[in-house]
């Protein structure tokens, strides 16, 4: 205790630092917080550019009213020779294609590892070349610093190869409920074949769904 007294100067600043230094590992590195708190978001559908072409309505052609009394002859005519009256053809009225969003291809979410992952991996599709993944009944375990990649190897591959080859759609909006992310033209659905929750601080993969042709 004597001593404890006498460098009671010295103990309580290294104190104050090793304190921070744990709660800047526990917070600032590893996430704690995360493992307590959830993330949710509820997103509507994807808007495309194309947006949603209305159908154009169909017009009815007015007639103008047409006077049945004979004219009154104030003279006979003899020389004037009756011609056939000249038809007149109703337009052609069209309707323009209605934009369709389609599913191309989907996939279920299963758990990896400790982690928690279920609800379903949708790309759609409206006729052009943009595309959307869609998240719907989404939910798994939070963490630090996750993402969402495409990626070649399948949901059930071992954890090291999910980073080999991918593509980063971007930080996940949340680890629960509904929610969308743009999938550039140039990226190969075929060989970019599967959704996986990434943890790039840790290198591990919290959930993954393997994208089938719908």
């Amino acid at each position: 205790m004597q001593w404890i007294r006498r460098n009671l100067k010295i103990i309580v600043p290294v104190g104050v630092v090793l304190a921070a230094g744990l709660a800047y590992l526990a917070f600032g590195v590893f996430g704690v917080q995360t493992l307590f708190i959830d993330d949710k978001v509820d997103e509507a559908g994807p808007v495309f550019d194309s947006g949603i072409a209305a159908s154009v309505e169909d017009t009815v052609a007015v007639e103008e009213p047409v006077d049945t009394e004979p004219p009154a002859v104030l003279e006979p005519a003899p020389s004037v020779v009756a011609t056939p009256e000249a038809t007149v053809e109703e337009p052609v009225v069209t309707e323009s294609p209605v934009a369709q969003i389609v599913t191309v291809a989907e996939g279920s979410f299963i758990p990896r590892g400790r982690y928690s992952g279920e609800g379903t991996a949708l790309v759609l599709n409206d006729g052009s070349e943009q595309r959307f993944l869609r998240f719907e009944n989404f939910s798994t375990d939070n963490g630090p610093d996750l993402n969402v990649y495409l990626t070649t190897s399948d949901a059930n591959a071992d954890s090291g190869t999910f980073d080999d080859d991918f593509i980063d759609l971007g930080n996940l909006k949340g680890n629960i409920g509904d929610q969308n992310y743009e999938i550039q033209p140039d990226v190969d659905l075929s060989r970019y074949d599967t959704v996986v929750v990434w943890c790039v601080r840790f290198s591990t993969p919290f959930t993954a769904a393997d994208l089938t042709v719908a």
